[in-house]
């Protein structure tokens, strides 16, 4: 049966995505991907939110020209709150000026006055 799809091979190496104004395709090698999606899967992201923040470091990491599998060793040494933090300064980065992704680490107080206080 002939029709206007494309033929899907058994062998397909290679998944594309879209840029960030879908105008332009970008492809990365399949076995990149499943492994920047099970790094952040591993690390407490749900599956959405790691297939999204997998992208943004695939395509960082080609645009800096470095090897993906580097930049997630050396990800593995950050404690979670440092990751997210990265993750955030490089999601940061993809997106427009007018909306930012922030946290905040709260203060530490350890007065004598402070342990009397009930919240």
């Amino acid at each position: 049966m002939s029709g206007n799809l494309p033929t899907v091979s058994a062998n397909n190496d290679a998944k594309s995505f879209f840029d960030k104004y879908f105008v332009n395709q970008i492809s990365f090698p399949a076995n990149e991907i499943d492994l920047t999606v099970a790094f952040f899967t591993k690390k407490g992201f749900d599956i959405e939110s790691a297939r999204s923040t997998a992208i943004v470091i695939l395509n960082q990491a080609r645009t800096d020209n470095v090897n993906v599998f580097d930049l997630l060793n050396s990800l593995k040494t950050l404690t979670d709150v440092q990751l997210s933090q990265v993750v955030a300064q490089i999601l940061n980065s993809y997106r427009e000026k007018i909306s930012l992704l922030g946290y905040r680490v709260a203060p530490i107080v350890n007065t004598y006055e402070s342990r009397n206080i009930l919240v």
